[in-house]
């Protein structure tokens, strides 16, 4: 292809300037020495993947493209030598690990799953502020309004509840609350930084997590009339501290059945068992 066939300008997207001047650089088949590079939107990552937007960058190959060298000329394939014979392999010693038998996982009390922190009025009003300034981030049009909860029966803990309002806000919940919870945890490592304590507040998403917590206990109450007329444990699927809290509090009373949570991580769930 002559030069004149060639493409001289290009424009090139990516995650990255870089990685999108890379992409164009390709498709014109030239090096960067040899383009003029605007950046026409350096992209944004945006925030847990919301908001975010690739980089744009137009190239425009310059007058005079340098020319790699030439590849010296091949010399002459010599005849391979033979193999010389290598040595067999060692084999490597076997590790005998001794396996102990898997205790029970600690039972999981409602306290645990709580923090202890009391509400301030300054921590709801930095609470408030980064959070605007998060959604803002995320391209996300929205209001926050705050309340305080009454004081939790089991601990007369108080926590501040910031409630995201808006149009079409899915996309703050995510599956099963992970996004919402993700974010959560974002607010409350950057509110308490800056207050340098430990915060007590929530973030709900139009009566999400109210709703969430009304469905939970009527699964805890369904799921523990299962175990009491089949008189065998029920163990329920994987779920967040939040989430499990809301169960443990619902059946801690049943004269029937109690709970504790079992596995480790992600996998950390709730069982029911007969008393």
């Amino acid at each position: 292809m002559t030069d004149r066939n060639k493409k001289r300008e290009y424009e090139a997207q990516g995650k990255s300037v870089e990685s999108a001047i890379d992409a164009g650089l390709a498709a014109l088949g030239v090096k960067l020495e040899d383009v003029d590079v605007e950046v026409i939107d350096e992209g944004s990552r945006g925030l847990l993947g919301i908001g975010s937007r690739d980089a744009v960058v137009h190239l425009t190959v310059k007058g005079t493209v340098s020319t790699p060298p030439a590849a010296p000329p091949a010399k002459p394939a010599e005849s391979p030598a033979p193999p010389k014979p290598e040595p067999a392999p060692e084999p490597e010693p076997v590790v005998e690990t001794a396996v102990s038998a898997t205790s029970p996982s600690a039972p999981e009390t409602p306290a645990a799953e709580v923090d202890t922190a009391e509400p301030d009025a300054q921590e709801a009003a930095v609470a408030k502020e980064i959070l605007e300034n998060l959604l803002d981030k995320m391209h996300v049009t929205a209001t926050v309004s705050l309340d305080i909860t009454e004081p939790d029966d089991l601990t007369g803990q108080r926590v501040n509840v910031l409630d995201i309002q808006g149009q079409d806000l899915r996309v703050l919940i995510g599956q099963r609350g992970d996004t919402l919870n993700a974010l959560q945890y974002i607010l409350r490592l950057m509110v308490g930084h800056r207050l340098q304590q430990r915060p007590s507040l929530v973030i709900d998403v139009e009566g999400y997590r109210q709703r969430r917590e009304a469905a939970l206990s009527k699964l805890a109450e369904r799921m523990a009339q299962k175990v009491i007329s089949q008189k065998r444990p029920i163990s329920l699927e994987p779920m967040p501290p939040y989430e499990r809290r809301i169960i443990h509090m619902t059946l801690r009373e049943h004269q029937e059945v109690y709970t504790h949570s079992v596995g480790e991580g992600k996998r950390r769930k709730v069982r029911i068992l007969p008393k």
